[in-house]
Order: C-alpha cells, then sequence, then structure tokens
C-alpha cells in the first residue's frame, strides 16, 4: 500500500489531491511495481521471510536506483516475516536507519 501511494498519489485511489509522498519507507513486501515517479524509497526483509522474498524486494530497489530514485535496502539473515521494531534482532536499529533516510530526503 505505501509503495502504491508512493507511486500513484493518493487521488489514484479515491483520496485528496496531496503533495506526493518525501519517502517510501516499507518492510517485508512482495511488491515489485514501480514507476519513474516513485519516492525515494527505504526497504527492508528478512532473509528467511516465506512471504517476501528478499531478492525480489532487492531487485525492487535495484529498478529504482537505475532510475536514480534513492533507495536504501537492508536483509537481515535468519529473520522471518513480521520482526517488526527488530528489538533483540539482527534487524534491531532499521527503524532510526529508516527515519535517517527519510530526513534524508528533505535536504
Amino acid at each position: 500500500m505505501a509503495a502504491w501511494l508512493g507511486s500513484y498519489g493518493p487521488a489514484a485511489f479515491g483520496g485528496g489531491d496531496l503533495p506526493r509522498a518525501g519517502a517510501v519507507i516499507m518492510q517485508y513486501t512482495g511488491h515489485s511495481e514501480y514507476t519513474e515517479n516513485d519516492p525515494p524509497t527505504f526497504a527492508c526483509v528478512g532473509e528467511s521471510d516465506g512471504i517476501a522474498s528478499w531478492r525480489t524486494m532487492e531487485r525492487h530497489i535495484q529498478a529504482l536506483g537505475d532510475l536514480g530514485i534513492p533507495t536504501e535496502f537492508h536483509h537481515y539473515p535468519g529473520l522471518p516475516h513480521g520482526f517488526g521494531l527488530g528489538t533483540g534482532t539482527a534487524a534491531e536499529g532499521w527503524l532510526n536507519e529508516a527515519v535517517a533516510f527519510w530526513e534524508a530526503q528533505m535536504k
């Protein structure tokens, strides 16, 4: 959902005509659609996610980067789908990294 809103904006889904997203932050998704107008995108996923392949996410992020869109991608060994904040796991701190990425886009 976050990626689609970033790509097409809320008006495309019946929402208001709002400013475009400054960044998309997404976790563990198999979403592979993108446009040349996508906002900067941060993504993270566990390498043991049985629902969302980290390689699919990596290809998505690489495609955005190839278009010149700022990206950041993290995959964490041993983590399944739904690791949330990652407290006590290899993903601990991902939220701070995502916030730093978002803030860097506002400069």
